[in-house]
């Protein structure tokens, strides 16, 4: 695949989207778009911009998160506290294919950039709405952050050990698994768009059918809660509420977090009923392997304790590698818990290019995670690391067919 920076390639090119959203939800969405070869368009505030710039590690000023949030993007600054720049996010948003938002439910139909404002004018707007609690229902209107979609959605509460308080996954999961969900949406919208008849051209006549769009309505603690495999059935039908239970898996036995004998972690999935046999046969417990009883997970549930001692005083004999060796050749899974140092060493990870190497203006060489999924026929590419706050305003409004007196004026009165 083939690329520049002004001919973006891959299975979404020629799609445009509009970024209003900060920090994580809306721009992780419109970023996976992005690396796959659609335009996007980000707005921020003329200000300061989006406040992902300036979180965790700083290189000038600039958080290195920054670089992947917003590769491959157009940064525009528009003043949206006023109405000439709404107007020009009306006319953005009514050229896009897809509009990503994660503003609070109702600030958009304030500046009348809301769904059904856009959809009176062009039939075929997909919008995708992130928020906390989605735009309906009696919590629509408060603020909601990963974290709260993740304790209301269920994750915090089976997060930890079960003699202490809930804990929370390393990183902001709430939001980039909404993120997820977004994108998903946007692409079953944009079929059904094309399917049902096409891209609105913004003209009028009998001859011209735009296909339908529609609103995709993400609620933070809902994507969460999709996650949470039985959970609810579980406890409708016979009562159960899955409570903590540390580094092991309820309910499906044995997969834990074990401890070899330097004190590292390792983690051992011996849960399938061949499996199993294969893991007992590995630590010498012969015993557990021909029991009879112990054959099929149900079997194994009730003895869970039993056997998870029997694989820890097998650990307690094995340095990690000596047990990775062991449990490998058996055909066990298993495997370390890697930090960053060890990702950036591994060979697995090496072999599958899973680190791209770029370089800032000054010559300073920065490695970011490469994109994920692989496609074999048009990948996704980073075309350029996060763009400085509003390089792209003027290009985007000459596009638009802004004059440049008129991108001037916009400069003085603090519209851009």
């Amino acid at each position: 695949m083939t690329c520049d920076n002004n001919k973006p390639m891959g299975p979404l090119a020629g799609v445009k989207v509009l970024e209003m959203g900060t920090l994580i939800a809306g721009p992780f969405c419109s970023r996976m778009l992005a690396e796959f070869g659609a335009e996007v368009i980000k707005i921020e505030a003329p200000d300061g911009g989006d406040p992902l710039r300036h979180w965790r590690v700083l290189k000038d000023g600039t958080s290195l998160w920054w670089s992947v949030q917003a590769r491959n993007k157009k940064s525009i600054t528009l003043n949206l506290k006023t109405e000439e720049a709404q107007e020009i996010a009306r006319r953005l948003a009514l050229d896009a294919d897809i509009i990503i938002e994660n503003y609070r439910p109702g600030v958009l139909e304030k500046w009348r950039l809301g769904y059904e404002d856009l959809r009176a004018i062009n039939p075929a707007t997909i919008m995708v709405r992130l928020s906390g609690y989605g735009q309906t229902g009696p919590m629509r209107d408060l603020p909601g952050f990963g974290a709260i979609g993740e304790s209301m959605g269920g994750l915090r509460y089976v997060s930890g050990h079960p003699d202490r308080p809930p804990v929370r996954v390393g990183i902001s999961i709430g939001d980039s698994v909404a993120a997820l969900h977004g994108v998903i949406g946007a692409m079953m919208a944009l079929r059904h768009r094309d399917v049902s008849g096409g891209r609105w051209n913004g003209k009028s006549g009998d001859d011209l059918v735009a296909g339908q769009g529609q609103m995709v309505d993400v609620a933070l603690y809902e994507s969460v809660f999709n996650l949470m495999e039985s959970l609810v059935p579980e406890f409708d039908f016979a009562g159960v509420v899955r409570e903590r239970t540390g580094g092991a898996l309820p309910g499906i036995v044995p997969s834990n977090t074990y401890t070899t004998s330097e004190g590292e972690s390792i983690v051992i999935a011996g849960n399938g009923d061949a499996i199993f046999h294969r893991l007992m046969l590995a630590i010498d417990r012969a015993d557990l392997a021909h029991d009879h009883s112990l054959q099929r997970n149900d079997g194994r549930v009730p003895r869970t304790a039993e056997i998870d001692a029997a694989i820890q005083a097998w650990c307690d004999t094995q340095t990690i590698d000596q047990a990775l060796v062991s449990l490998r050749a058996a055909d066990v899974p298993v495997g370390k818990i890697y930090s960053v140092r060890d990702m950036m060493s591994d060979a697995q990870f090496q072999a599958r290019d899973m680190f791209e190497q770029h370089e800032f203006a000054d010559g300073a060489k920065l490695k970011i995670p490469a994109i994920s999924p692989k496609l074999s026929e048009t990948p996704g590419k980073t075309r350029w690391l996060g763009p400085a706050l509003g390089a792209h305003t003027e290009q985007v409004l000459a596009e638009l067919g802004y004059t440049d007196a008129q991108i001037q004026a916009f400069k003085e009165q603090q519209i851009i």
